[in-house]
């Protein structure tokens, strides 16, 4: 468990925060309702339970709960390509701008440097104040289309169907561990 600012702490979630973590998720997505960004099916969408029971027993998802308290946050992470790939962070909008995002962002950056991977890559909103700007502030940096992996490529296409990928970009932060 690594502690982090405003007692919070950051662990491996566990099976019986999977319910929280579905409350933190679908809290956290209506903040993209006022930018009309998301469909209504997205809004109302949140990783799926099956989705986070196998990332638990991957050791792929994180939670920053108070101390001896229910997850405020979350991190979704996975091997792609040869990458670490956040697949999610959410922050509940109850423990907001207090720096748990970035906190999340810096332990998937410690897992990375574990697991011996180079990089840590993402897909955001390009001009959503808390995505790629947010990100941009943490070392993140856009990755050309030229550039692209196929797997992002594919990933792009999952993502249209329920999200307008015109208005998003990959990003990639290089991690240091040699």
């Amino acid at each position: 468990m690594q502690q982090t600012r405003f007692d919070y702490d950051i662990a491996p979630a566990l099976r019986e925060d999977i319910g929280r973590l579905i409350e933190v998720d679908l809290a956290a997505g209506q903040l993209f309702a006022p930018t009309g960004l998301l469909t209504n099916d997205a809004l109302q969408d949140h990783v799926p339970e099956a989705v986070m029971l196998q990332a638990i027993e991957a050791g792929d998802l994180l939670k920053i709960s108070t101390q001896g308290g229910a997850p405020a946050g979350f991190a979704l992470i996975s091997q792609r390509g040869g990458t670490l790939y956040l697949d999610q962070i959410s922050v509940h909008p109850d423990h907001g701008r207090r720096g748990l995002g970035g906190d999340l962002v810096r332990h998937v950056f410690q897992i990375a440097k574990q697991r011996r991977l180079k990089q840590v890559t993402l897909s955001t909103f390009r001009d959503v104040p808390w995505n790629a700007p947010f990100y941009g502030k943490l070392g993140f940096r856009e990755i050309a289309r030229k550039d692209m992996a196929d797997w992002m490529l594919e990933l792009e296409k999952i993502q249209a169907e329920s999200l307008d990928v015109s208005q998003r970009c990959f990003m990639v932060r290089k991690i240091g561990w040699l």
